[in-house]
This record gives C-alpha cells, structure tokens and sequence, in this order.
C-alpha cells in the first residue's frame, strides 16, 4: 500500500498547484485545512509525511506545525512546511517542523530533502539500526542500548520493542501488537501485550520507562521525547 501524505492547506486542494514539482505518484494523498485541523484528526489518518502550506501565510504554517508538534497523540510523521521566497528567511525551525522547500522547488531538490528527512528520522530504506529519543535497536545482531547501557531482553521483548521502535509516536493497539509481534496462530489473549509491555519498562528502568506510554483503552506507542512522568499514562 502506498504511503499517505496529509496537505494541510486553506488556499488549495491540490498540492501540485501549490508545488508544481512534487513527487506525488508515490503517495495517496488526503488534504486537511490548515488552520482547523486539530491532532485527533490524524489518528484515524496514520500520514507517513505532512505537508504544511506556508505560503503567503508562514505565521499560519508555523501555529499548525506547533500545535501538532506538541500533542502526541497524533503519532505525527516528519513535516515539511512550503514556503515561499518571503518566507524562506523566516521559517523557524524550533516549532518542530523537520524541513522546509520552497513552493518553485525542482522534484529533484524536493526529492533531495526527502531524502535527508529519512535519514535524520530513521525512515531511509538503509537505515538498519532504529534510534528513538535515547533508545538504540539494532534488528541484524538484536541488540538494544538505552542512553548507551545494553538492555538484555528476550526475544519476544525484543521483538515487540522494535515494532514500536519502527513506528516512533504512532499508536499501536493491543490487537495489532499482538497479531505482528505473536502470530495469527497465538491463542492468547492481549493481557500478554501488557505483561510484555510492563517487563520491558522494568528493563528500562525508572528514567526511561516513560519512553513507552499508555494509550488508554487503546495500545501503547514508543515516544521519543517523553512527557513529564505521568503515572496514568504508565498503567
């Protein structure tokens, strides 16, 4: 299945008449209004890259990208922001946005930043060893450090900690925890999920184990930047 891309634009409907050379033939593409949207709206949604329209408008741009930045809940992939020549000197980086392109760029520039996005985030195709926030798996040899100490997990650990690793901030639920780390043929229920979940805390220990948070009623997601200690969020 193709990889979704959300636009978030109050001024067109298709990206490409805002960015004539976006490579668009390898997402599905959803747009949602820029100043509207709230993070709940992405859930349903799972965007593998938000596009944020910025031009004429970067005040606009930059608010969006900040109120999602800050709520987690949404799971919320890199973010691009689209500028214009105005613009380009003063985008702000520190609203969580990841990059910027400029609405003229060349599919080969846009391509090009994609590209460096990957790499930053752990999403290039090459990039074996998974990093979120402090935490390190390496899937070829299934070793796991934290703030660079080496945890010693079993093997269903390990394997439930780097399905999250793969989805950083993106809501897992039970069930889909339970159907790709245990198997379709596990007869178990997803009480294993939170026996799993609640061992592999342990492992990291007191200052790391809010790297995985609770969802209620929902699943768990692996954050890189965990909020303040939140004992509900941890049960």
């Amino acid at each position: 299945m193709a990889p979704t891309l959300l636009f978030l634009s109050d001024q067109v409907e298709d990206l490409r008449d805002l960015v004539p050379g976006f490579p668009l033939t390898r997402y599905g593409v959803v747009r949602l209004p820029l100043k509207t949207t709230e993070p709940e709206d992405l859930i349903p949604i799972h965007p593998d890259l938000l596009v944020i329209d910025g031009v004429g408008d970067i005040q606009s741009g930059e608010q969006a990208v900040r109120r999602l930045a800050l709520a987690w809940e949404a799971g919320l992939p890199p973010m691009l922001v689209v500028v214009d020549q105005a613009g380009m000197s003063r985008f702000r980086f520190e609203f969580g946005a990841d990059d910027f392109i400029i609405a003229t760029a060349t599919m080969e520039e846009i391509e090009a930043r994609m590209a460096m996005i990957d790499r930053r985030t752990g999403r290039a195709d090459d990039a074996t060893v998974l990093k979120v926030g402090d935490l390190t798996v390496n899937p070829e040899n299934y070793q796991v450090y934290v703030h660079g100490h080496p945890l010693d997990l079993t093997y269903k650990e390990f394997e439930l900690l780097k399905f999250l690793a793969q989805r950083p901030g993106r809501v897992c639920d039970r069930d889909m925890l339970l159907r790709e780390v245990w198997g379709y043929d596990y007869y178990g229920g997803t009480r294993t999920v939170d026996v799993h979940i609640r061992r592999l805390r342990a492992k990291l220990g007191p200052e790391h184990e809010a790297l995985i948070e609770t969802i209620r009623n929902v699943g768990y997601r692996l954050v890189p930047r965990p909020r303040e200690r939140d004992t509900d969020r941890l049960s």
